[in-house]
């Protein structure tokens, strides 16, 4: 019999934590990554670490046990998920003004923050009359799947977050509790520091995110309604973090559901139905030429640089996904 290689480990990080000096961070963090074949993309700030990285479970481990080094990581928490094949194309250590980008240059989630609700307890407090349910995640993700009876605020990017609060600031206000999520928790944490920080105190938020939700509530009790979608290239989950539905549009790299890629819009790797309209015939032509290079490569087991997910963390989407 054949033993098969173990699944390789993709891991999802985050930390709200004091660097003094992240550039001084870059370097060791980065070699140790190349050393190990990791890829993936890790933010640094002065505010924290920001990050999704691949690689076998032992390379990963190695980088975790260097992480956890750093100032205010030890207890840092790690969404593990597994990919058959290398899911990232290549590595990248960046440094960051935000490890998620908010543009509020005096909020700070180590200094105040919301209260953390653990996924077992999220179903009480959104069920709890008055209770408002926010999705701090952008409109492309809220469009496939969200938690029932949740707001959308239509965001293009996490940036536009608090010019909609407040806009709705008196209405939220009145609310006896405001309750808010996102993926895997970054970006609701930053979310209620920032509604502390604007007078409100009954600010809650998923700890975890939706991805620690769909791992431990079960499906019979679970107030999740469609799919998750996350930044690799499984592109959506569902309950059990099962791989979901949804494509990628290598055009616009918004997620496509089974319904549209039915369409005559669609066209793998050139056009999706959210797309064609806004693309000419000229660019559709050079998506065309990147998608059979694409293949071709993959036909050859080559990565290949034009690859949507060359590692993503939360909160920092590609330029196609920003406003």
């Amino acid at each position: 019999m054949t033993n098969r290689p173990a699944p390789l480990r993709v891991a999802a990080l985050y930390r709200f934590a004091r660097f003094v000096d992240p550039a001084a961070l870059r370097a060791p963090l980065a070699q140790l990554c190349e050393e190990n074949g990791i890829r993936g993309t890790i933010l640094l700030a002065a505010e924290g670490i920001n990050g999704t990285i691949a690689g076998t479970p032992e390379a990963i481990e190695r980088v975790l046990d260097h992480i956890r080094t750093l100032p205010g990581c030890a207890d840092i928490e790690v969404k593990d998920s597994h990919a058959a094949k290398m899911p990232f194309h290549r590595m990248k250590v960046r440094l960051k003004r935000e490890i998620v980008t908010m543009g509020e240059p005096d909020i700070d989630p180590l200094q105040e923050v919301g209260h953390y609700v653990a996924p077992a307890d999220w179903n009480e407090l959104i069920d709890a009359p008055g209770t408002i349910l926010i999705d701090t995640r952008n409109d492309y993700e809220a469009a496939i799947g969200s938690f029932t009876g949740a707001i959308d605020p239509k965001t293009h990017s996490f940036r536009d977050f608090p010019a909609w609060f407040r806009a709705h600031r008196d209405e939220l206000a009145a609310a006896p509790k405001i309750a808010m999520f996102c993926t895997g928790g970054i970006r609701c944490e930053k979310a209620t520091a920032f509604l502390k920080a604007e007078g409100l105190d009954e600010v809650y938020h998923l700890e975890g995110g939706i991805l620690k939700y769909l791992e431990e509530v079960p499906t019979e009790q679970s107030r999740w309604e469609g799919e998750c979608f996350v930044f690799d290239q499984r592109v959506a989950v569902t309950h059990g973090l099962e791989i979901g539905t949804h494509a990628l549009c290598h055009a616009c790299r918004m997620p496509v559901s089974p319904e549209g890629r039915a369409s005559p819009l669609y066209v793998e790797g050139v056009s999706c139905p959210a797309c064609h309209a806004s693309r000419n015939e000229e660019q559709r032509a050079g998506y065309a030429e990147r998608h059979r290079q694409e293949r071709l490569a993959e036909d050859r087991g080559e990565a290949h640089v034009g690859r949507v997910f060359a590692g993503e963390a939360e909160g920092t989407p590609s330029a196609s996904h920003q406003k």
